[in-house]
């Protein structure tokens, strides 16, 4: 029973893990793609349904500029640079 127990932290810390490098992937994306959501929140101001149709081309645009850098190629690389840290924590302190 302790082993299975053992095992529910480390996946949730592991949860934890993956739910902290996909904000900081998130933030990043944000950050990148800067002039594509200023685009559309100057569409957007005033607008409420007519967004929609009215500024489909800015959203498209940010849409495309987000996903190069919100998609699991991205995470699947963060995931390895950060086990790739940890593992250095690990040597490190051990030695």
């Amino acid at each position: 029973m302790g082993s299975y127990v053992e095992q529910a932290r480390e996946n949730h810390v592991k949860k934890k893990v993956e739910e902290a490098l996909r904000s900081k992937m998130k933030a990043k994306a944000l950050n990148e793609c800067d002039q594509f959501v200023s685009k559309y929140a100057e569409c957007a101001t005033g607008r409420t349904f007519s967004v929609v149709w009215t500024c489909r081309k800015q959203a498209k645009e940010l849409n495309t500029c987000l996903h190069q850098f919100t998609n699991d190629k991205v995470l699947e690389e963060m995931k390895r640079e950060y086990m790739i840290q940890e593992e250095g924590k690990v040597s490190a302190s051990t030695a």
